[in-house]
């Protein structure tokens, strides 16, 4: 029990540092943590015309190889589903902006933004 609290303040301190970083970046931070029945969409942030549907993936260490790589295609494609029920129920015509699918690394501390990370 001890270590799934301690993964959850660490995911949630990832995503704080991550959402800073975007901000700092020139991102208006649109939602964080929307959920649905689809799944759920760590940061959705806008930056002129692109609206980001952002992974956050935080690692203290290289034991479980890179932080992107645990994203994977069902993790992709719930993502997908997930970004679909954010632009429904906000009445976003998809044709209106750039979408796409980023992950925010955070490794050691270190921030790594890989925009366009996986495609529609």
């Amino acid at each position: 029990m001890a270590v799934n609290g301690k993964k959850r303040r660490l995911g949630f301190w990832g995503e704080r540092r991550a959402a800073r970083f975007l901000k700092k970046s020139g991102y208006k931070i649109l939602c964080r943590n929307f959920r649905c029945k689809q799944g759920e969409i760590d940061i959705i942030a806008k930056k002129g015309d692109v609206i980001a549907f952002t992974e956050v993936k935080t690692r203290t260490s290289d034991c479980f190889g890179e932080p992107n790589e645990a994203v994977d295609f069902s993790r992709r494609r719930r993502y997908i589903n997930a970004a679909g029920q954010y632009l429904y129920i906000n009445g976003i015509r998809p044709d209106e902006f750039v979408l796409r699918f980023d992950i925010v690394e955070i490794k050691k501390g270190e921030i790594n933004h890989i925009e366009n990370a996986f495609e529609w």
